[in-house]
């Protein structure tokens, strides 16, 4: 099991000397689980493990314990061997590739793809053979569509892939099945965007239909000369992208390293000299992102827009455009 990441399939556990019933009592006992059909993981190592990474990555390589021919880890299943940041589908699948024409089929919660790639696009990671970044990113655009292929392909440009790579990657695909929403995503991708909120925050300001020009990660100078970085801004109006996160300590599992209380009232701070500079703001929380919130969150969002508007205008200031120019020039972004 060592050898194995923590796995053992049922034949090597007979082969060990296990009995059937003994195996029986170390699942019922959570010694052992049961992963997929006929392959087990070590209880305390699963119940360790994230079920948003780990886990999977686990059933990965229990699947490939039980398949007969070579097959490339691919998707979702590659996205998290590359640690990209990703938006999990309702039904997460293990996903696996071998060279063919375009087709794929699911069985035990194991979707197989047959498509063509080239040697190029498979790399090595955690000693498993996977498709590249870029390969990746664009695979999970076809597949899922919007928005898991705009947050795979910001998180594939976040770790250092090209636009040009992207687009290579997506190239050969042009015939193929729901290319049309590859291409989508590959064109909204964006690098600088933080994290997987960011994007989904991005497409829900977009979806307003303002005809404004935007920028991510923009900079602004504070009175007493820190930087505030917003999220998303759309002409004079600011958008950031809250979680709870931020306001729970990092020894609850959280990212707050002052009291709730430090970090609201900085937070607070933080707003007023963004509002001093001639910036108007608003709140995007991670329910706004979906129905029956969303909406609700969009009237929110022009309302707010509107109001800054009426404030302070539609054209970002060019003292701000310049000043940003330079702070993100110092910062190397």
């Amino acid at each position: 099991m060592a050898s194995q990441r923590g796995l053992l399939t049922r034949n090597q556990a007979l082969d060990a000397g296990l009995s059937p019933t003994t195996i029986r009592h170390l699942i019922r006992t959570g010694v052992l689980v049961i992963v997929r059909r006929g392959v087990y993981a070590d209880g305390e190592l699963w119940r360790s493990l994230d079920p948003y990474r780990g886990q999977h990555q686990l059933r990965t390589r229990a699947a490939l314990m039980t398949m007969r021919r070579s097959w490339v880890v691919s998707h979702d299943s590659a996205g998290h061997e590359h640690e990209l940041d990703l938006l999990l589908p309702p039904e997460p699948h293990v996903h696996i590739t071998r060279p063919g024409w375009t087709k794929a089929w699911t069985e035990y919660g194991v979707k197989h793809h047959l498509a063509p790639y080239s040697p190029e696009q498979v790399v090595e990671r955690h000693g498993l053979r996977v498709h590249d970044l870029a390969r990746t990113a664009v695979d999970i655009a076809r597949e899922h569509g919007s928005p898991y292929g705009e947050v795979a392909c910001n998180s594939a440009m976040r770790l250092g892939v090209t636009r040009a790579e992207l687009e290579a990657a997506c190239e050969p695909m042009r015939n193929w099945p729901h290319v049309t929403r590859t291409r989508a995503a590959v064109a909204f991708a964006r690098p600088g965007v933080g994290s997987v909120a960011e994007t989904l925050g991005i497409i829900l300001v977009e979806e307003l239909a303002i005809a404004a020009h935007m920028e991510t990660q923009f900079p602004v100078r504070r009175a007493d000369g820190t930087v505030a970085w917003l999220d998303i801004v759309l002409g004079c109006h600011g958008f950031e992208v809250d979680g709870k996160g931020k306001y729970i300590p990092v020894t609850e599992g959280g990212l707050a390293k002052e009291p709730p209380f430090e970090v609201l009232w900085a937070e607070k701070r933080r707003e007023r000299d963004i509002h001093q500079v001639g910036l108007g703001t608003s709140r995007i929380f991670w329910e706004d992102f979906w129905a029956p919130r969303r909406g609700e969150a969009l009237r929110r969002l022009r309302s707010d827009y509107e109001e800054t508007v009426a404030r302070f205008g539609t054209r970002l200031p060019e003292r701000l455009v310049r000043e940003a120019r330079e702070i993100r020039g110092r910062a190397g972004a």
